[in-house]
């Protein structure tokens, strides 16, 4: 028996959201779908926007889940979580606040906040009428789960955001090892990959200065934030943008806000503030600091 929270249980029980949108072809209003999982492998989700287009705010949201009490009470705590916030609002929302919204989630069924997360994600690219296969993780890099069909670039990007530690961590969030384990090799090797570019990547405002035996942190001057913020864009955003065709380059720097310039496929993709947000501030506020707001030129 799982050992679920009592809103984990409210929400299965008593879902308010269940079902579909249909477009009945409204004035101003904009209905997208986004699909993620499969029934063969055990969870799926198809999640419903009502979108009002000239403030891109969500006025209603529904699902459809195939899945366990854990999927569908983290399917109706996203929605709960998104109703009434615009598309970029709602690109913000992580697969850790609809756990926490849950207050919590056994770790093996970590993988269903995450689903929710994709489920959004692929609803507002929908929207947006950008193709599945510029921001769908499955269908880039290169594929480590077999079993599943989860590449190198999800893992690494759930390990990122969830600080991930270890193979079976990975597996509750995404499932990959859990089918016949041939993978969990290579799994350990992300993982080592990661952690390996986060200690090279440490702030310089993590170095601590001994006054009076204790401890300060010090700031970091003009010059070191800069070459931090173009170390993080060069060693862990460019890769991934490349990946899909884009690229980002760092234009200026002033106080807390960072000035890039969209290049490629991003500079020309209507998705090009989810990259913002998602790709490189998320990123930047991790790496460097928490003040941090991203602008494109």
């Amino acid at each position: 028996m799982w050992d679920y929270t009592d809103k984990v249980l409210e929400l299965f029980y008593n879902p308010q959201h269940q079902g579909v949108i249909e477009d009945k072809g409204e004035p101003g209003i904009k209905v997208a779908v986004g699909d993620v999982g499969s029934i063969a492998c055990g969870d799926a989700l198809r999640l419903h926007l009502k979108v009002e287009e000239n403030t891109e705010k969500i006025i209603d949201a529904r699902f459809q889940t195939f899945g366990c009490t854990s999927a569908i009470a983290s399917s109706e705590a996203l929605v709960e979580l998104i109703k009434g916030k615009t598309l970029d609002e709602a690109l913000k929302v992580t697969n850790k606040e609809i756990a926490n919204y849950l207050g919590g989630l056994p770790e093996a069924k970590m993988h269903c906040s995450v689903m929710g997360q994709e489920a959004l994600e692929a609803a507002i690219y929908n929207y947006r009428g950008i193709p599945l296969d510029t921001h769908e993780d499955d269908d880039e890099g290169v594929l480590v789960c077999t079993c599943f069909g989860i590449s190198d670039a999800k893992i690494k990007r759930v390990i990122i955001e969830n600080n991930l530690t270890t193979a079976e961590e990975v597996t509750n969030y995404v499932k990959a090892g859990g089918g016949c384990g041939s993978c969990l090799a290579s799994i350990d090797d992300i993982i080592a990959s990661v952690q390996k570019e986060k200690a090279s990547a440490t702030p310089v405002s993590n170095s601590l200065n001994q006054t009076n035996g204790k401890s300060a942190v010090k700031p970091l001057t003009p010059v070191q934030k800069i070459a931090l913020i173009q170390k993080v864009l060069d060693e862990e955003v460019r890769p991934v943008l490349i990946a899909d065709g884009g690229d980002v380059e760092l234009f200026d720097v002033e106080g807390d806000r960072v000035k890039v310039i969209l290049q490629g496929a991003c500079g020309s993709c209507s998705s090009s503030t989810a990259t913002l947000k998602i790709a490189i501030e998320s990123r930047l506020r991790d790496r460097v600091s928490k003040d941090l707001v991203v602008e494109a030129v």
